[in-house]
């Protein structure tokens, strides 16, 4: 398949498609090799490596902590999908890191709610971008959770439909698939795999798509539990997971990445109470339904944060704090709720 697909790239350079050379800038993509560490960056469509010892970077990502209490303000935005010059805007504006693209939010928590993969061309940049202030975030008391969506479990998993032009060109130059950039012999690989899908921060639970009453029926809920098992299903074969009943109930569209049922369904309140009920919370902020700016339905019982920034215009934060609910607009009002 890697031939095959590689062959269509070359046709594509030759009949003017693709065209690799001055202008490209991507990277760096760091390698983890037996002996030190290999940093490949496209600089002006020239790969510039480096070599680094292996204590440059992490190499081993614990899984995250899934569960907070006591958390005095958060921050909730979703679907960035590589418009990383938007985003910066909106956290700037917002006050949540500052001109020089470093940590202001105190002992804050940020929580990026999936889908910073696919669609746009700045998807590398916005990775270690969160990769820095997550850093940045915890020396100073807070915290950065970056949620995987449906859009990172599609790359991690091969389904390449979204990837914008730019990573094929990027692709082309390394000799490598896109997910091969983000598999387990990269750094970014292995910070993505110690993600979490699911969180709990004091009474509110996030995840990309939401909790449906037929993956609670199933699977129950234990936040620990669902993480791991999307965490060990990332380097399982689609075709494995799909031979028992794991992905329809965890990748299905009833399952947490892919779940759209809160805006599409027409749920009566007692569906949405009873979900609260087993998950333990009063609220769910999910991203992945694209909507004009951030919004509540159910009377507040959900939030939806994913305020369509993908289209690289517009988009806001949710910002919770002592029990009240603000949306963050892209100037950096803060709006309450009507």
């Amino acid at each position: 398949m890697k031939q095959i697909t590689q062959f269509f790239r070359v046709i594509f350079i030759l009949i003017g498609y693709i065209s690799i050379g001055q202008g490209l800038n991507d990277g760096p993509y760091v390698f983890i090799e037996a002996n030190g560490l290999i940093k490949k960056s496209i600089i002006d469509g020239k790969i510039v490596s480096e070599a680094l010892l292996l204590t440059a970077y992490d190499t081993i990502y614990t899984p995250e902590v899934s569960v907070f209490s006591g958390v005095e303000e958060i921050a909730a935005l979703s679907d960035i999908h590589g418009q990383y010059d938007l985003a910066v805007e909106i956290l700037i504006n917002n006050k949540i890191i500052d001109q020089e693209l470093n940590w202001s939010f105190g002992k804050g928590h940020l929580v990026i709610v999936g889908d910073i993969f696919d669609r746009g061309p700045k998807v590398n940049e916005m990775l270690w971008l969160i990769y820095k202030l997550e850093q940045q975030a915890e020396d100073k008391g807070g915290h950065l959770h970056f949620l995987l969506g449906n859009h990172e479990y599609m790359v991690l998993h091969k389904d390449l439909r979204y990837v914008h032009d730019k990573y094929l060109e990027v692709g082309t130059l390394l000799n490598l698939e896109y997910d091969e950039m983000y598999d387990k012999s990269t750094v970014l690989g292995r910070w993505l795999r110690s993600k979490s899908t699911i969180l709990r921060l004091n009474n509110h639970v996030f995840v990309h798509g939401g909790i449906s009453q037929d993956f609670l029926s199933v699977i129950g809920f234990n936040i620990e539990s669902i993480n791991a098992s999307m965490r060990a299903s990332i380097d399982i074969s689609k075709a494995e997971l799909k031979s028992t009943n794991f992905y329809t109930n965890y990748y299905g569209t009833t399952g947490p990445i892919w779940y759209r049922g809160y805006f599409t369904d027409n749920l009566e309140d007692a569906v949405i109470d009873d979900v609260l009920s087993i998950t333990n919370s009063e609220h769910i902020v999910v991203g992945h339904c694209s909507f004009d700016e951030v919004i509540r339905v159910f009377d507040g019982k959900i939030y939806g944060v994913d305020s369509s920034i993908k289209k690289g215009l517009y988009g806001e934060l949710l910002f919770i704090e002592n029990g009240v609910y603000y949306r963050g607009t892209k100037d950096g009002t803060r709006k309450a709720f009507e």
